[in-house]
């Protein structure tokens, strides 16, 4: 294949509408996430977006029984079940001798289990498959206005609200003491997330939708300690990211979109949890130098 045909072949999935659309929703949902994620991992909320995630299924089901397949309809049934989820684990946490934690893994499931069933009676001709995998090369331009609202929303309130969150993470009496209300905050976060999953379910569905919001800012928070580098770092990736794993699973047309975004990003955070300079597994494999070497290396750099 000589360098006009590669160059063909590269540039081939832009020019179908189908793709462009997909490419777009993909950057912007990859985009979002890897931002969101950041404050996720910082706050060690994985199996609380986790649960959310799994959540949004009953809620979707609803949706689509009383209005359809409307976007609207399935954007206010996913938001109120993830909602209704995390706020009635805080109350039975409270309320009884349960952990919180106990009381999500519980909610979760059992709202899991009957969005599975609700969606068994749903007359709309719809595969379950779309809402568990995604189906981003159907992207509408419902979705697509829906990835940018969100986007516009989500990432300048949480690059506003980024020092109050990080005086809470790493210095709780400090934050007290400035006012930071600490249960807004997290209601804040709860809501942010719900509407930035939701707004990626037509990407990579429910079960993968978890990779897609951690996998980034996991691989940069390995790469660097910077909280900046991690939410633009994190954004980055996510969105370029999903529009390799896109192209991939154009030019392999049996592998799953939602699938092959997961995987490009997966490996990417495989790559980096082996070979990060300050955090790989390598550095633990290579020979440590003596303490006379370091303090002679440190001198000279001095």
């Amino acid at each position: 294949m000589g360098e006009g045909g590669l160059v063909a072949v590269i540039l081939e999935p832009f020019q179908h509408e189908f793709m462009q659309r997909a490419l777009l929703s993909g950057a912007l949902v990859g985009l979002t996430n890897g931002f969101v994620g950041t404050f996720v991992v910082l706050r060690r909320m994985a199996l609380m977006a986790d649960s959310l995630s799994h959540s949004l299924l009953p809620g979707l089901a609803v949706g689509v029984m009383c209005f359809g397949l409307a976007p609207w309809g399935l954007f206010a049934g996913g938001l109120a079940a993830a909602l209704f989820v995390a706020l009635g684990a805080q109350l039975v946490a409270r309320s009884s001798r349960l952990k919180e934690d106990t009381a999500l893994a519980v909610l979760y499931t059992v709202a899991f289990s009957v969005g599975l069933v609700l969606l068994s009676f749903v007359k709309v001709r719809v595969s379950l498959l779309h809402y568990l995998f995604g189906n981003i090369l159907g992207v509408s331009d419902t979705d697509l206005w829906l990835g940018y609202g969100v986007a516009l929303v989500v990432v300048p309130l949480l690059a506003l609200l980024q020092r109050p969150y990080l005086l809470l993470l790493f210095e709780p009496d400090v934050a007290r003491s400035q006012g930071v209300r600490a249960g807004v905050l997290n209601v804040v976060l709860s809501v942010v997330l719900v509407v930035t999953m939701i707004s990626s379910l037509h990407a990579v569905g429910v079960i993968l939708m978890l990779g897609l919001l951690i996998a980034p800012a996991a691989t940069v928070y390995l790469l660097c300690d910077s909280f900046g580098a991690m939410l633009w770092g994190g954004a980055a990736l996510g969105a370029l990211g999903s529009i390799a794993g896109l192209l991939i699973s154009y030019h392999f047309s049996g592998l799953p979109s939602g699938a092959a975004i997961v995987l490009v990003l997966g490996g990417l955070f495989l790559l980096a949890y082996l070979f990060s300079p300050r955090y790989g597994l390598w550095r633990l494999l290579r020979p440590g130098r003596h303490f006379h070497e370091e303090s002679l290396a440190r001198w000279k750099r001095d």
